[in-house]
């Protein structure tokens, strides 16, 4: 019986210093797909954002909805672009499998002002992002959920 439980503690053991688990690894992989989009948005570079929309893709925040790539471009990054910067994501929860991966936290942001003397503004709230692989094994932005907070003056 000893010889058992000593292979069978040796066999726990290596299994637990085994390579990092399909979701820890995941979970970078969707962070940098995050980070494409959001140091895309920063650079305000809204060609590059466009490739990063799936074609079905929907927005949501509130009561609000967009959905396919052309509303989303039109109506959610190019008429809130010019609004927002320096957007940043805090993950408190991440995942994925072969075609999907979501990230889902908080997220801040500095709101420009609309006119000169109004004061800059700082934005915050919740965020999900969904991300799906297309027909094409490529990655693309399928789902973003925001829930924002009103803007506090800076």
């Amino acid at each position: 019986m000893k010889p058992i439980f000593g292979f069978l503690l040796a066999g726990t053991l290596l299994a637990s210093c085994s390579a990092p688990k399909a979701d820890e690894a995941a979970a970078v992989d969707v962070k940098t797909l995050n980070q494409q989009f959001i140091g895309a948005w920063n650079a305000k570079n809204t060609a590059q954002l466009d490739t990063l929309l799936a074609d079905d893709v929907q927005y949501a925040q509130g009561a609000t909805r967009f959905n396919g790539k052309s509303e989303v471009a039109d109506k959610w990054v190019r008429a809130t672009m010019g609004t927002i910067a320096d957007l940043k994501l805090y993950s408190t929860s991440s995942g994925t499998d072969a075609s999907t991966a979501y990230e889902a936290g908080t997220f801040s942001t500095e709101v420009v002002p609309e006119g000169p003397g109004q004061p800059t503004g700082e934005g915050e709230g919740n965020f999900i992002l969904l991300w799906k692989k297309n027909k094409k094994n490529a990655w693309k932005l399928s789902y973003v959920q925001l829930e924002g907070l009103p803007v506090k003056v800076k």
